[in-house]
């Protein structure tokens, strides 16, 4: 199925979820939606900046779930959808947490806040952290 990055039916101020459903573009969906997206985005920054294939691949995996999160947020909920949005399971999380407790077990213990800073691919992750906290 193949998209278009416009629509041609101008700004009313009103925007279509998957299924059809027009909701106002100031919806709470939407706003959680680009988040996420904005998220998702910024994260492919990082990916970018970083060089360790290990930590790249992971961000991937976490790009790859976001979307399907921002998919899952665009489609109706009272309506069926023909796309196949795939769900989340235990195990993203899983992948997650395994990755958080390897860079807890290799990080010196923690004993202050930790001012956002130092490097630049360091600075644009505290930024991702931020937009992650804002959509939590």
């Amino acid at each position: 199925m193949a998209f278009k990055i416009y629509t041609k039916t101008g700004d009313k101020g009103t925007t279509s979820l998957i299924g059809g459903t027009k909701v106002p573009k100031s919806h709470l969906r939407i706003e959680a939606y680009g988040t996420v997206d904005e998220l998702n985005s910024y994260i492919g920054l990082c990916r970018d900046l970083l060089i360790d294939e290990n930590s790249r691949n992971v961000l991937q995996e976490v790009q790859d779930r976001l979307f399907t999160i921002g998919s899952s947020l665009a489609c109706d909920p009272a309506k069926e959808t023909k796309m196949l949005i795939p769900d989340l399971k235990e195990s993203d999380v899983e992948l997650l947490e395994k990755e958080m407790d390897k860079m807890d077990e290799a990080l010196p213990e923690m004993k202050n806040f930790i001012l956002p800073g130092g490097h630049l691919t360091v600075s644009q992750l505290h930024i991702a952290r931020c937009i992650c906290r804002r959509a939590e």
